[in-house]
Parts: C-alpha cells; structure tokens; sequence
C-alpha cells in the first residue's frame, strides 16, 4: 500500500526533521504512529499525502508517487488533520459536494457513523463545537472508503464518552482493504484499537512491530520492591515496580502501551534487541 523509501524532510535550511526514513505499510492493519511532540509524525503524514514534498526520497501509494496528487492518488486517500476549517455549509451539502470526490463513498455509514455520534447534519458546520466538526469529519473519512485513512490526532477536542465512540469505531471497521494510520502523542487513547506499533525519535523510525509480536517477545510484570528479577524498563509504582521483561510464554492481558512507549523512548537499543530476527 504505502512505500516510503528514503525519505528525507527539512524545513527550509534546518536540520532534517526526517532522515532517511524507511517504511512500509500494508493493507488490513491499523497502524499507531507514535512519537513525543515535534518529533514528526505530522510531517511524515503530510509526506505521505502529498502535502509536503520530500528533500530527497519518495512515498509511494500503490506505486504512485503521492507528491504528483494524482487523481487516483487523491481518491484512495483521506487524512483527518489535527486542524482544520470547514466552509459555511451544512453537513449535508458538504457531503453532496465532497462525497463524489471518492468512487465507493458510503452514504449509509456516513448516516449510522453520524447517528452514534450525534452530530446534526442539517446545521452549518462552522457553528458546530469543534469536537463536533471532528466527529463529522472523522465519520466522512471512514465513510469514504478510501483504501488508506490517516488520522492525525483524531481525539484532541474529544470529550471522554466521544473517546471512546471513537475507538469503538475504528476497532468495528473491516479493515481488510483499508491500511488504517492514527499518529498521536497521546498514547493512552489507542487503546485497543491498533494492531502495529512505530515509534519516530530523532527524524527515524526506532521501533516497528505488530503487537502479536510484541506479545511474543515482551511482557508486562508488577515487581515486588524487593524483587532481584530483571526488568528492561521499569517505572515505580506504590509498592514496587511496573516493568518490561522478556516474555517466558506467560499471558500479559491487555499490554500497557504507556509503558511500552516510554520504554521504547528511554531504552530503545534494549527493547529492540529482543525482536532479533522478527521482520517489521
């Protein structure tokens, strides 16, 4: 689906905020792209898109470079960005006058996406909350049917219960035809939503692995205080420790991805070293 071959981004005359970044991504996989703030992730997605042109290297859609914006290149991708503006419209001619952009728009989901979130159609969008004018246009991206959807950020100016409509959305979609891509600095809110983790520090990918893998080669254990075991990462909680150790086959349950995260930033030659011979 998604190519990325060398790529090389700067600002002007700065230093590269991307470098030499390799990256492939597949159909039938939701990726989380993740990484602390001004690492990227923006960039990379307005890479991907394109938005921004590359210094050097190239993304690739299904063989098509993206900065040509191609009309097949423009119908099979959609990307909910962090800010946006909407024209004084309402929902519904908005989606007469966009939906027609993309071939297999889904005019029924866009209806239930809209009805679960509650978002009134008829009002004009520009006098919707902004958490409003999110949910519609998080509903007329999934409706799209775009065979790949990128959200950037797609839960700042989302309330707890939209949060959560939110991921019970994206993790509901047949995903099979579609490579899914959620970038956020706000980790917890993945939840479980995701199936493949890559990691941006320093203008590069340092960690990229599906969560199978991870379940296989890592695990989770609460350490007693006193306890001599040996953990890779850890963070102190009342008590003891929280910790990532090398999985023995034991079950983790539901993988704290916070941790993970943070022990992919503070010990990442570590935390890779146990993935030898996994391919991303």
């Amino acid at each position: 689906m998604i190519s990325i071959n060398n790529l090389t981004y700067a600002y002007k005359k700065g230093e590269p905020i991307l470098s030499a970044l390799n990256l492939e991504l597949h159909q039938g996989k939701i990726y989380g792209l993740l990484g602390l703030n001004g690492v990227g992730k923006t960039t990379l997605l307005n890479n991907i898109t394109g938005m921004l042109f590359p210094s050097s290297g190239s993304c690739l859609l299904d063989g098509e470079i993206t900065m040509d914006r191609s009309p097949a290149v423009m119908s099979d991708m959609f990307i909910v960005p962090e800010q946006f503006d909407f024209p004084k419209v309402t929902g519904q001619k908005y989606i007469k006058l966009n939906g027609s952009f993309y071939p297999d728009f889904d005019h029924q989901q866009m209806e239930d996406i809209m009805s679960e979130f509650e978002v009134d159609n008829t009002k004009l969008l520009p006098e919707l909350s902004y958490g409003q004018q999110k949910k519609f246009l998080v509903a007329f991206a999934i409706a799209t049917q775009t065979g790949l959807l990128i959200f950037d950020e797609p839960t700042n100016g989302l309330d707890i219960p939209s949060k959560s409509q939110f991921r019970r959305i994206i993790s509901s979609l047949d995903a099979e035809s579609r490579c899914i891509l959620i970038s956020t600095h706000q980790v917890r809110d993945l939840g479980s939503m995701i199936d493949h983790i890559i990691v941006l520090k320093d203008g590069d990918a340092i960690f990229n692995q599906s969560l199978e893998d991870i379940a296989d080669r890592l695990s989770i254990q609460k350490l007693d205080s006193d306890s001599k075991d040996f953990y890779i990462y850890g963070e102190e909680i009342l008590g003891g420790t929280n910790a990532i150790v090398p999985s023995k086959g034991d079950s983790i349950g539901e993988f704290d991805l916070e941790l993970l995260f943070n022990g992919i930033i503070q010990k990442t030659e570590e935390i890779n070293q146990q993935f030898k011979g996994v391919l991303s």
